[in-house]
């Protein structure tokens, strides 16, 4: 019989920086709980000092994780409900096209009203608020990521779960959620830069004659920008890199370690490290001891379970028996047989009175309005096609390069998860000021504000593709002495190609969001605004102008859900069929 015995020395230098941590989640939580519970009030002062950024940045990160943990939540339960469900699959997947071509801004009015009168007498609306926004710039790709990594799922991995007899959870735990960590990880720090990107605006924003402001790091921004305090700007996005580089070290980077474990084959000549977390946990003295506590009463389980005292024959239910003798199969009540039906009528119901609100909203709105709506419409989709072709044009063969070579990756994975990370809105009055000293005005340079944001989705997409490529190819090509414009046309582009689609649609959706803050922006106290669809959408939002904010959120999720069936839905097609090296 084995024995557990611990060691005598209990603590190591390790357990002073993961005791730090736990102190530091615990007043993160305290403090951020005081500021939820507080008394209402919706404009908070902002401190511009340097004193103040710890703390600031504290509540940010707080309300970004608590954003994360919903999002993850919402991903593995609807995202596997549509990979494993038909009818599921044909509701879900169409309402998540829909509600992520709503731009956060759009319903942002409608959901600071609700919150602040139900929660009228403390704060805790207004913090709802700002973690549903940071929500829906996190939950979109996740979700879809892990739906698409159930759906792909090996057969050989489907007829082993069989073989095994392994019910639903078990094959989720031991089966599809191996499977899908990689993608779901690298996804979710994705996702986190799309939460970051609306940090401002969900911490500090207007609507109509209100102003509402509550205490974090964008917000901090968000007032120096509006008072042109650049000293305070570059202190804020030092802050910002700064907590960036926290969250990497103690989360991210770890997990990215933790998660190789789960590919299903490593790529030849990339060393792999484990991150200098991991090994600090390994070393905590703290950490040791508690999985020593939880392996110990393990095991006196399973000792209690061999008990001698136990009986030798296993209790079992028998089955009931005909007059033949044959066993009985009970059958089972399909509850869902009978909620169907209501459900759908529940569902059509609210959908019938949710059309003719927004009809009545919409008759408010004369023909002129609707005209110069299309006319603004054409000028962001113009900005969000030019922002896709310029990010492809760099990040195509910059992924490519980077993917192709170990060293390149271990040198530029960190720097690019970074850059990632980082919200590009609180560049904007830095990029402004190049613009402006270039010659260019807003209306030319909300293209290159959105390419800021954008182009991350497309060189995170390309680099995991360059992974994939195949090195027995690449070696068949160099033994023919293949030009490198045919291993570039005939291997590295068709390889990529399939996840430049992913990072393609993505980068879409990331524009025409992006397009409300880089229309529409707050410099050196004034409001500067272009010709398109965000400023206009921002612009209502900021006067509480329903009747215009819901024509203009009308168009908006109209031509992207056009443009995702018909054009989209083919190019996916196409990556599929043509562009597969195992056809």
């Amino acid at each position: 019989m084995s024995q557990f015995v611990f060691p005598r020395r209990y603590f190591s230098a390790a357990d002073l920086l993961i005791f730090m941590l736990i102190g530091a989640v615990i007043y993160g939580v305290v403090a951020i709980s005081g500021e939820w519970r507080g008394d209402y009030h919706p404009v908070t002062a902002i401190d511009l000092s340097v004193g103040a950024l710890p703390l600031y940045a504290l509540f940010s990160a707080m309300r970004a994780m608590t954003a994360y943990a919903l999002s993850l939540l919402f991903t593995l339960c609807v995202g596997y409900a549509a990979a494993k469900s038909r009818k599921a699959e044909r509701v879900l997947i169409p309402m998540i096209d829909i509600l992520q071509s709503i731009p956060p801004l759009g319903f942002m009015p409608g959901l600071v009203l609700g919150l602040i009168a139900l929660f009228p007498r403390s704060n805790l609306g207004l913090e709802l608020t700002a973690v549903i926004l940071i929500f829906t710039g996190q939950v979109w790709n996740m979700t879809f990521s892990f739906y698409s990594s159930l759906k792909s799922l090996p057969t050989d991995y489907q007829e082993a779960a069989t073989v095994m007899g392994l019910s639903w959870w078990k094959k989720l735990w031991q089966i599809e959620l191996p499977f899908s960590a990689v993608n779901l990880v690298w996804n979710s720090v994705l996702s986190m830069a799309g939460g970051w990107f609306f940090l401002s605006v969900a911490e500090a924003f207007t609507l109509g004659d209100k102003e509402f402001r509550i205490p974090g790091i964008g917000s901090y921004m968000a007032v120096a920008i509006s008072q042109g305090d650049s000293q305070a700007m570059v202190r804020g996005v030092a802050a910002m890199v700064v907590l960036i580089l926290v969250l990497d070290f103690f989360i991210w980077n770890p997990i990215l370690s933790w998660v190789r474990r789960f590919r299903i084959e490593e790529v030849p000549g990339v060393q792999q490290t484990d991150a200098l977390m991991l090994l600090i946990v390994r070393e905590s003295r703290f950490i040791r001891w508690v999985k020593f506590i939880i392996r110990r009463r393990r095991h006196r389980k399973h000792l209690q379970s061999k008990s001698p005292n136990m009986s030798l024959v296993p209790s079992a239910k028998l089955p009931t028996l005909d007059f033949e003798g044959r066993p009985i199969e009970k059958k089972k009540l399909n509850i869902w047989k009978y909620l169907e039906p209501a459900i759908w009528l529940l569902c059509g119901g609210l959908l019938l009175v949710g059309c003719g609100k927004l009809f009545g909203v919409l008759a408010a709105v004369k023909f002129p309005t609707w005209v110069k709506l299309l006319e603004s419409t054409g000028f962001t989709f113009l900005r969000v096609i030019g922002s896709l072709i310029i990010s492809s044009i760099w990040a195509v063969p910059a992924g490519i390069w980077i993917g192709l070579s170990p060293k390149r990756i271990r040198i530029a994975q960190p720097i690019i998860q970074v850059l990632a990370s980082f919200p590009a809105p609180m560049l904007y009055p830095l990029a402004l000021a190049v613009l402006f000293h270039l010659g260019l005005d807003l209306n030319w340079g909300a293209m290159f504000l959105m390419l800021l944001g954008v182009q991350w989705y497309v060189l995170f997409n390309v680099l995991a593709g360059a992974l994939r490529i195949s090195h027995e190819l690449s070696d068949t090509l160099t033994l023919m002495k293949s030009s490198r414009w045919d291993r570039w046309r005939t291997l590295y582009l068709p390889s990529v190609f399939p996840a430049l689609v992913t990072g393609w649609v993505t980068a879409a959706g990331g524009a025409w969001n992006a397009s409300m803050v880089s229309e529409y922006i707050a410099y050196k106290g004034k409001i500067m605004t272009s010709n398109g669809l965000g400023a206009t959408i921002s612009a209502a939002a900021a006067a509480a102008d329903f009747p215009l904010l819901a024509a203009s959120l009308t168009i908006m999720v109209v031509v992207i859900i056009t443009f995702n069936r018909s054009v989209w839905s083919r190019v996916y097609a196409l990556a599929q069929n043509r562009f597969r090296l195992d056809a």
